[in-house]
């Protein structure tokens, strides 16, 4: 089998104004993703997602162009089964026989950012390919179903101090939720501000259900370490990017001065920021974002020093269909997933851009057994919201 040819396409899905939210990154308008397709000359085509940013939003012009004019160039032509050797070739580009050879990487400038998420999506897409070639689903590639189903939490929480107790409890009426998730750091303006909504929250929720919180690395140091100290008797399940990624050191600093446990990794590139984290005591919790860390490949090599450092695992998932499916994949298989992310935003990508619906029953998902990544495409919808000009 051989790879014929690698397109790319740029999904601009816009989202009413009655149903948008406001955080720190502005009003979110819209929900935008990198669709790939590799095709084969056995006729087998894989699917994959990358993503330009981490919260969907902004222009996926470059991330096309680097998928269709820096690394297709390099995969079409080679056998798409080979998934670990063709990750080296597109990590390490020229000098991949000598990575190869040397076993240790030689890569190119691009290790992060853009290049790294283009790698994601190809990834994701050979893997799809090696399932649907095979007839099974990309779990039993990647050694069996250690979950058969995982618990998911309720990720949304924009509301103010009035109104986030009836926006939570509104999403746990919505799927049997037992967990929420909300926004806090600078969009409240002030630490006191955050603290005061969580507190909020948990009066309207009562005990019996999770509250997990997200700064999108927003507050400094000190302020972290403020909030923690405020919000301890709330109960939180943890408090996710409390500091810029850059402040890896920070990070640390915030979780040896709380037991609210920490967690981080949406914005991370490949298994060697992860090691960072690790190393540093930084986290608790790892959360990889398939479409942006080196996708599914990568993030199995995540999910193992997850289990080497004994970091529980629960990759961000705030996307489309493809990428909450590679998500699912890797937890399935992986010991250290213990909860998944369902966005409670309005996001037609994850509800329509496959023909195979995604479920809460009782506040789990349950992981699919159909071939590959188990999504069939909604071309009627990818025509709708394609970028006109985003491929040949």
């Amino acid at each position: 089998m051989k790879i014929t040819r690698i397109r790319a396409d740029w999904l601009h899905v816009p989202i009413p104004e009655d149903k948008a939210s406001t955080s720190d990154f502005g009003r979110n308008t819209s929900f935008n993703t990198t669709l790939v397709r590799v095709e084969t000359d056995a006729g087998i085509m894989g699917l994959g997602e990358a993503k330009a940013s981490v919260g969907s939003l902004g222009s996926q012009a470059a991330l096309v162009a680097t998928i269709e004019q820096e690394l297709a160039p390099l995969l079409v032509g080679e056998d798409p089964r080979d998934v670990a050797r063709l990750w080296e070739l597109m990590y390490n580009g020229s000098r991949a026989h000598h990575a190869l050879r040397h076993g240790r990487v030689f890569p190119v400038l691009g290790r992060r950012g853009i290049t790294v998420s283009a790698i994601s999506g190809i990834d994701m897409a050979l893997w799809d390919i090696l399932g649907r070639s095979l007839d099974v689903p990309v779990h039993r590639l990647l050694g069996g179903k250690v979950h058969a189903k995982l618990p998911a939490y309720a990720s949304g929480g924009w509301a103010d101090e009035r109104g986030i107790g009836r926006e939570l409890a509104g999403y746990v009426e919505s799927g049997g939720f037992r967990a929420v998730k909300m926004r806090v750091g600078a969009m409240d303006g002030d630490v006191m501000t955050s603290v005061r909504r969580v507190r909020a929250a948990r009066e309207a929720l009562g005990d019996s259900i999770g509250i997990m919180t997200d700064a999108h690395g927003t507050f400094g140091v000190a302020e972290a370490k403020r909030f923690c100290r405020e919000a301890a008797d709330v109960r939180l399940e943890w408090l996710e990017e409390p500091v810029s990624g850059d402040d890896k050191r920070g990070c640390a600093e915030v979780r040896a001065t709380t037991d609210i446990p920490i967690a981080a990794g949406e914005s991370e590139f490949t298994r060697f920021d992860f090691h960072e984290l690790a190393r540093l005591r930084a986290v608790d919790v790892f959360q990889p974002d398939l479409a942006i860390c080196g996708g599914i490949t990568e993030g199995m090599r995540i999910a193992a020093l997850a289990a080497t450092y004994q970091i529980r695992l629960a990759p961000h998932l705030w996307g489309g269909a493809l990428m909450f499916s590679a998500g699912l994949q890797v937890c399935a298989a992986s010991p250290s997933a213990f909860i998944v992310e369902y966005s409670l935003l309005h996001n037609p990508l994850q509800a329509e851009l496959a023909t195979e619906p995604i479920t809460v029953t009782d506040g789990e998902v349950a992981v699919p057994d159909r071939p590959g990544l188990g999504v069939t495409l909604n071309e009627v919808f990818v025509e709708r919201y394609r970028v006109q000009g985003s491929a040949p």
